[in-house]
């Protein structure tokens, strides 16, 4: 079974001591956003399983390894079979694409406002989304794969052009 998070998140948040809960919460929800704009929203199919995922604290690799010994629930299996396997449920997204994921949450939620607000929360590179992505990592909040590492956030865009009014326009 996969580690339930170390400690409660707000421990993590005084803990690493440069940013505030408002922008972890607000890094997990560019996560979902991230997901669905690189691999579309989960189906109806994908929702169940996710959510049996969920109530069950079943990983990906979990849910892999009691797929190959027939150990899954048969209405989980039936649908994991109808999707394609159990390796469909894999929405993993990369260190870049979730810092553009960032910028276009921040901009749609904040508009104008949006460096402002990040810069409130001492968010300033992309390497600020890093650092908060891999205290979640590191404390079991978020599961990374080998080959993801921190580097995978540095300097994916400066914070001065991305949210700049003319930038939008400009596309990137």
């Amino acid at each position: 079974m996969p580690q339930r998070p170390k400690k409660p998140i707000e421990e993590v948040v005084a803990e690493l001591g440069r940013y505030p809960l408002e922008a972890f919460i607000f890094m997990q929800e560019c996560i979902g956003a991230a997901s669905e704009q690189v691999h579309g929203p989960m189906t109806p199919e994908e929702s169940v399983v996710a959510g049996w995922m969920d109530r069950h604290n079943v990983d990906l690799e979990t849910l892999c390894r009691l797929s190959e010994t027939g150990s899954l629930p048969p209405d989980i299996a039936d649908i994991l079979a109808k999707i394609g396997g159990p390796e469909k449920m894999n929405r993993h997204v990369t260190g870049q694409q979730l810092c553009w994921a960032v910028r276009d949450v921040a901009l749609s939620r904040y508009g104008l406002m949006a460096r402002s607000v990040l810069a409130k929360w001492n968010i300033r590179r992309t390497e600020d989304i890093g650092a908060i992505i891999f205290a979640l990592v590191e404390n079991d909040w978020l599961k990374k794969l080998p080959s993801d590492k921190i580097e995978d956030f540095q300097d994916v865009y400066s914070f001065d052009e991305v949210f700049e009014p003319d930038y939008r326009s400009g596309g990137e």
